[in-house]
């Protein structure tokens, strides 16, 4: 099977690869982006090739799925959008993403997860997809409610970042809910 290709009204979410290093690099060297998101900016293209061959591998093993977002109008990269943990025997996922700041608050971010939920449980026929923001991140965990994911609580320590271990919050979105919208 081919990495499997979305389309949304603005969007086309695609495989990632070589030609999108550059682009993805600009993205996750950014504090801004990187804050929230439990892993230090990058410092240099050879970690982004890296992280990039990781979502090769990923998608390869069918263990992870990782899309580039890009817009439709003018095929810009403007950030990537995946499942993480990805159990397909176990029906579960996590997801994650991250947009150029440029991007931020059009919408994008939300538009491509209602996407790839629908494409998790439809073609994996998964029954929960789980999401860990940061407390502090509540632009992202406020759009994740308002797709109709639910908080479940806090996870103590979950995420090392900046050198110490930081909370964070978990949230699910299962079969049954997603249904019902």
């Amino acid at each position: 099977m081919g990495f499997p290709v979305l389309e949304t009204e603005r969007l086309r979410l695609m495989e990632i690869g070589e030609n999108h290093i550059q682009a993805y690099f600009d993205i996750m060297s950014l504090d801004q982006v990187t804050q929230y998101y439990g892993m230090d900016s990058l410092e240099n293209l050879e970690q982004a090739e890296n992280i990039i061959n990781s979502f090769l591998a990923g998608f390869e093993t069918k263990r992870s799925m990782r899309w580039a977002i890009v817009l439709k109008e003018n095929n810009t990269f403007i950030g990537t959008i995946g499942f993480n943990n990805l159990m397909i025997r176990n029906k579960r996922t996590e997801v994650g993403y991250e947009i150029h700041p440029n991007y931020w608050r059009n919408g994008y971010t939300s538009e491509a997860l209602k996407e790839i939920i629908n494409y998790g449980f439809e073609e994996f026929d998964l029954f929960r997809i789980a999401a860990v923001t940061y407390p502090e991140n509540k632009p992202s965990w406020k759009m994740l409610e308002k797709i109709g994911f639910e908080k479940e609580g806090l996870l103590r320590g979950y995420l090392y970042q900046h050198n110490k271990s930081n909370d964070a919050f978990i949230f699910s979105l299962i079969r049954p809910d997603w249904k019902k919208q």
